[in-house]
């Protein structure tokens, strides 16, 4: 307290130049910060309703950091899906090529028709290691005219057919009948036509049938105990022509779509359908078939699809490889990671991203679950396979462009979260700064009346002083 007596107009002077002067530092400090709320002592509900605001618009702000780092881990995630998808559709062109490929190569072997014995033998390539043998002869008849057609015990002239009832007949020969000639014969017997018995001549052997089904016999008419007449002249075994290799080696089903066979002007042509060697025994080195010779002839395979199938496991490795390198920030959604964002500041609001197959289990996307094997040579070996294998890239295609359809699908709604979390705090901090925030022109104004407030105190203060100082003059 002071021990000073001060007038009473001297002492509202002053306290006037204290009310001012304690105008101006707030007026200042308003203009200085550019807040008209500073502290809770200046407006104590807006203070804490500004703060709480910005409390959450930081909250939010910390929140899209996490949400620009979840778009670009789906980012880095969508860049492995096309470059994946790329690779399978390059993959399909190499299975695409390999199929239309058809430059097999193919072997003619000249057939030697003196043969009566041996085989041609088929190894490697598509066929495997067991070899596939087809006899280079076949059995054939003599003609009648060099062996009697029949031997009926000791007469040679007649013989019966019978069924056992009424279709009985005798046929009689005459000396050189031919099969055909016999066969006639027993196809005009009446008592035979009518009970159905009908005969026809099957390669040199008569063949009998009866539409009863009853056991047709054939025996000496005139002597007892004849022999049973089966068929005619004797097996003679001859060289195959090479139509009858051809058919039989293409209806051979071990050697279908393995090798292909055709009549090369006479010759039998291999053709390997196969990107391995063919090995052809049987042949000579001059190119003859000789039943004997053995690994003398080879077939090459077809080097384009082989080539094709190092080209198809190099794309193959390098899809894997895009789905390694996927990742952002240490997260691979391709290898089946867990992306998981919180898009409020009570985390009550979430999203969990994830690679997922149709059934909505978690997976990754590699060769493995996409069903791509590695190939080797023998499954460009026939266009079945091919085709299979296209399949199974048409499906790796539907599942790829399913996943990347869903990241899509994820990428917007994160990057709709961001655009409004962005809008929330403006807005928050637009609301937080209206309940503090001061009007510079207002407190520039404010502070210029309060410097002339204070200028005309001190002049009134002066004023009330000089007052006091007139007791003086009565003691000068």
């Amino acid at each position: 307290m002071s021990d000073v007596n001060l007038s009473k107009a001297v002492r509202s002077n002053l306290l006037s130049l204290q009310s001012t002067a304690a105008n101006m530092a707030k007026t200042q400090e308003r203009l200085a910060t550019g807040l008209k709320v500073n502290s809770a002592l200046d407006n104590p509900t807006n203070f804490f309703t500004a703060a709480s605001l910005n409390s959450r618009a930081g909250d939010m702000g910390n929140l899209l950091d996490s949400m620009s780092n979840g778009i670009k881990t789906i980012e880095a995630a969508d860049n492995g899906l096309t470059s994946i998808t790329k690779t399978v559709e390059t993959m399909q062109s190499t299975l695409r090529q390999a199929r239309q490929d058809k430059s097999f190569h193919t072997a003619s072997y000249a057939i030697d028709t003196a043969l009566t014995t041996g085989n041609i033998s088929f190894s490697g390539g598509a066929v495997g290691t067991t070899p596939i043998d087809v006899s280079l002869t076949k059995t054939t008849k003599t003609t009648a005219a060099a062996i009697p057609p029949v031997v009926v015990g000791d007469n040679g002239k007649q013989f019966t057919v019978s069924d056992g009832t009424t279709a009985t007949a005798d046929i009689t020969l005459a000396t050189g009948d031919t099969v055909d000639a016999i066969v006639t014969k027993i196809n005009a017997a009446t008592a035979l036509a009518g009970n159905g018995i009908t005969a026809k001549n099957d390669n040199g052997s008569i063949t009998l049938t009866s539409t009863a089904g009853a056991a047709i016999t054939v025996a000496n008419g005139t002597t007892t105990g004849g022999a049973t007449v089966l068929g005619f002249g004797a097996d003679v075994p001859v060289a195959k022509t090479a139509d009858e290799f051809v058919a039989e080696i293409n209806n051979t089903a071990s050697l279908q779509g393995k090798i292909r066979a055709s009549n090369d002007n006479t010759k039998l042509r291999i053709e390997n359908l196969s990107t391995a060697e063919l090995t052809v025994d049987g042949v000579s080195a001059l190119g003859t078939t000789d039943g004997v010779s053995t690994a003398a002839s080879t077939v090459d395979g077809n080097k384009v699809r082989k080539n094709l199938v190092t080209q198809f496991n190099e794309l193959r490795d390098q899809l894997d490889k895009f789905a390694d390198d996927a990742s952002f920030n240490g997260i691979n959604l391709l290898r089946g990671d867990k992306l998981k964002l919180t898009f409020n500041e009570t985390g009550t609001s979430t999203i969990d991203i994830q690679a997922k197959d149709e059934d909505g289990n978690s997976t990754a996307i590699n060769n493995t679950t996409l069903g791509i094997d590695f190939v080797v040579n023998s499954d460009f070996d026939n266009d079945t396979t091919l085709d299979g294998k296209l399949g199974t890239l048409s499906d790796a295609l539907g599942k790829l462009r399913s996943q990347s359809s869903a990241f899509g699908s994820n990428l917007s709604i994160v990057q709709n979260r961001t655009d409004f979390t962005k809008n929330m705090i403006n807005t928050l901090e637009t609301g937080a700064s209206n309940l503090t925030l001061a009007d510079t022109n207002e407190e520039a104004a404010n502070l210029l009346a309060l410097q002339t407030r204070q200028q005309l105190s001190s002049t009134a203060l002066s004023m009330a002083s000089q007052a006091d100082q007139a007791v003086l003059r009565l003691f000068g």
